[in-house]
């Protein structure tokens, strides 16, 4: 049985006797309602035995000050399922798009868990995310990016992010990852222990509510998303 509620920005789903926490960062406008946008996902998460603390944010130019927040609320979370079940559980961090980059540039470095799972990691800028906005800069005659920049954020995760443990998900079909970059720049540590995976699938594959399956019946589903999700559940299940 799972209990759930609201609080501190997250949903959080907390099975009767969780291993382990999931602080999961949806995409951009996709964690606008994680709960919904990433159901089947979660859902695999949970039937593992995983207590799961998803983030729910708005799109904004300030990627440092979402990131912030959220660490904080995954905190105050972490310490109200410990005290709930009497025992101190350890924490696993997953990104989606948007959401890798929140936990990469976290104010902890990425000390404070036990592995990061990146999954189509993105970095765009804020005229590559946006696609309307490089036209009115340009009309208007103002500029405006993301903060941290593209570049500033490899350099941050070069130079402050510790966690060794990382695996990197990459889609064959998705022309909006950056994962290689990502790859490269954590390669760039003194220590470092991050492997990619690459599998079938496009950029939004994990943010599947089920939708179709609900409505129409199993037969209507799409096979290979339901399978994807269940093998990325397996991988960060054993990935050491």
């Amino acid at each position: 049985m799972t209990y759930s509620k609201y609080q501190f920005n997250n949903f959080c789903f907390w099975p009767s006797n969780p291993k382990k926490i999931i602080e999961f960062i949806g995409g951009s406008y996709l964690a606008t309602k994680p709960d919904f946008s990433y159901k089947r996902f979660i859902e695999s998460l949970i039937a593992k035995d995983y207590a799961v603390h998803a983030y729910k944010y708005l799109p904004q130019f300030d990627h440092q000050e979402l990131s912030i927040n959220a660490w904080k609320d995954f905190r105050k979370c972490k310490k109200t399922i410990n005290r709930r079940i009497g025992r101190d559980l350890e924490s696993i961090r997953i990104g989606h798009s948007l959401g890798c980059k929140l936990h990469l540039i976290s104010p902890d470095g990425g000390r404070n868990c036990e592995k990061f799972v990146s999954i189509s990691f993105n970095n765009f800028s804020a005229n590559k995310s946006i696609p309307f906005l490089k036209n009115v800069s340009n009309r208007l005659d103002f500029k405006s990016e993301f903060s941290p920049n593209p570049k500033s954020t490899l350099r941050i995760i070069e130079n402050t992010y510790t966690q060794e443990n990382n695996l990197l998900i990459k889609f064959t079909s998705d022309s909006l990852d950056q994962t290689p970059s990502l790859l490269s720049s954590l390669r760039k540590r003194v220590s470092d222990k991050s492997r990619g995976i690459l599998m079938k699938g496009n950029h939004t594959l994990i943010a599947s509510a089920g939708l179709r399956e609900d409505l129409l019946g199993e037969w209507a589903d799409d096979n290979l998303k339901k399978k994807t999700i269940d093998k990325i559940s397996e991988l960060i299940d054993n990935y050491d």
